[in-house]
């Protein structure tokens, strides 16, 4: 038994509907699993929805607020606002249509982005916008790059705190935002990989001027529509691209020539109407996990501690290195909530696994298993011996 599985064990239970226990669900880094809150979250709302009608907005702003302050405790942020939206790409598209593209068509980004910015940004370059593609690999590299890149025509700088396909963290995010801040250039930083798995600290590291996409779809075990953009209390970034519910205040105002209005607060970047039943899901999992004691540090411990794990029973199997090897030799100081090993078998891998009832997950030749805080030990060695399994049916086939 590992140090982790007292936590896990204790939080097993409140996890019945998804069968936590008896499933070998190394999805984490994607999709975990929703505690039973959630489920009673789902009912509160169509009890509330029936008895309100369309007076039932502002009890789903409540449940909003409920997740903010979640962040804001996490981030150690607590005059940041923080915008929700139905997923980062619609908070992306917002704050990108709110840059000076015309005058300043240059867009510093890095190799190792998620689809969602990756392709947007691909698509704009094709439209004509000038976008950098940095090699992520060395932070010190990146870095150094991104200071010789920084010039007048840059609109943005926009990379990840963990990388989507490793889960190696960027170490060097206050560095970059120091150099971001001297050339009067916005940083937009990917946190989907971060979030309640590697604290940043925005009071500790100097961030309260950048921009920090958040998503609750993995770790926060929100489910789906539950995004946000953290961004500066002063900011001044007025987007192009707007709904009519980062007005919502302003909506029995007569309609003038004068310049489009937001309100005050966390909305700016927000878009329109959406269906708030995700905030009930979401807000009953944030109090569920503060009840549980489920704290930064709490967190960060669990997850180091099983990709610690998993990486100790992946070396003792033994496997040839051009079968399979870690994709991520970092320490665990630098790495984020998952296990990510490359092979050139890793898509079929997981088919394999899959049809054993083991959900894993694969992007190219880089397969990842991800645990949750209520992974255990035994299910860790469970999902090792399934790979065993595999790559011996490989090598052997």
């Amino acid at each position: 038994m590992q140090e982790f599985d007292a936590l896990a064990q204790s939080l097993q239970s409140h996890y019945s509907h998804f069968n936590v226990a008896d499933r070998l669900l190394f999805t984490g880094h994607s999709h975990q699993a929703w505690p039973d809150v959630a489920f009673e979250g789902v009912q509160q709302y169509m009890s509330m929805v029936s008895e309100q009608v369309d007076k039932k907005w502002g009890f789903g702003f409540e449940k909003t607020e409920i997740m903010r302050n979640y962040l804001r405790r996490w981030y150690e942020d607590p005059m940041g606002l923080y915008c929700r939206e139905q997923n980062t790409h619609v908070l992306l598209v917002s704050w990108l249509s709110a840059l000076d593209l015309k005058n300043k068509p240059k867009i510093i980004t890095t190799t190792g982005e998620f689809h969602s910015m990756y392709r947007q940004l691909r698509r704009l370059e094709e439209a004509g916008l000038e976008v950098v593609y940095l090699p992520h690999e060395d932070d010190s590299r990146l870095s150094e790059l991104i200071t010789k890149e920084l010039d007048d025509r840059t609109s943005a700088v926009m990379l990840s705190h963990i990388y989507y396909e490793t889960s190696e963290v960027n170490t060097r995010i206050q560095e970059i935002a120091n150099t971001c801040r001297v050339a009067g250039v916005p940083l937009m930083i990917d946190d989907y990989h971060g979030t309640n798995v590697v604290p940043l600290s925005v009071k500790e590291q100097g961030l309260e001027d950048c921009y920090i996409l958040i998503g609750g779809y993995k770790y926060l075990q929100w489910g789906e529509a539950n995004c946000f953009l953290r961004f500066p209390e002063n900011c001044l970034l007025r987007p192009v691209i707007t709904g009519w519910f980062s007005a919502f205040e302003k909506l029995d105002q007569p309609r003038n020539n004068d310049p489009v209005a937001f309100d005050a607060g966390d909305q700016k970047f927000a878009t329109a109407t959406y269906d708030p039943i995700s905030q009930y899901r979401a807000a009953a999992v944030t109090d569920f996990f503060v009840r549980q004691g489920l704290t930064r540090n709490v967190l960060r411990k669990q997850y180091m501690d099983q990709v610690g794990y998993l990486r100790q029973l992946f070396d003792a199997k033994g496997f040839h290195q051009e079968v399979i090897r870690h994709a991520n030799t970092r320490p665990l100081e630098e790495t984020g909530g998952f296990l990510a090993l490359k092979s050139p078998h890793a898509r079929s891998i997981r088919a394999k696994l899959l049809e054993k009832g083991i959900f894993t997950d694969a992007r190219d030749q880089i397969i990842r298993f991800g645990p949750a805080p209520y992974t255990t030990s035994q299910q860790c060695e469970a999902v090792m011996d399934a790979l065993e399994e595999e790559i011996h049916g490989i090598v052997n086939g």
